[in-house]
């Protein structure tokens, strides 16, 4: 089970230093949040780009269904309280490789299409997304060239 509650409370308190299981807890929190921004970037937030959401964490994250609950609870609390996605994609960007930062755009890639349409918020939020993640647009369009065919090809 994910200590999201000990590492959110920890946070900011001098001094504090994170374990390595909690800090890999930061970043999945993290991406997390990014994810449901994207999600949300359209104000719908359906019921198929919550399971897109669920299963790229179990994907990527291999966690558990009962811990993906509590992570999707605490980063949708988180990405309220937030003004800006900055301090999520600052921590993703000293912990991910490019390929890893890849991974995350072609993620939004996937939930944008979940309900099988684009709109400009949702296109306007990832293209500011991948500069938030150190990505070119040629990355952003390759990445997203890679979703749409994937679901051309069933």
């Amino acid at each position: 089970m994910l200590n999201l509650k000990k590492i959110l409370q920890k946070r900011g308190e001098p001094g504090v230093e994170f374990s390595e299981q909690d800090e890999l807890e930061r970043i999945q929190l993290a991406t997390c949040v990014v994810l449901l921004e994207v999600a949300k970037s359209d104000d719908e937030f359906s019921s198929v780009e919550e399971t897109t959401i669920t299963s790229i964490l179990k994907k990527e994250f291999q966690i558990p269904a009962e811990a993906i609950e509590e992570l999707l609870e605490v980063s949708g609390k988180k990405r309220e309280e937030s003004v800006d996605i900055w301090e999520f994609t600052n921590l993703i960007n000293k912990n991910y490789s490019k390929e890893e930062r890849m991974r995350i755009i072609e993620c939004a890639w996937k939930i944008i299409y979940a309900d099988e349409k684009l709109n400009r918020y949702e296109d306007h939020f990832v293209h500011k997304l991948a500069k938030l993640l150190r990505l070119r647009h040629h990355e952003l369009i390759d990445a997203k060239m890679k979703v749409l065919d994937k679901i051309r090809s069933g």
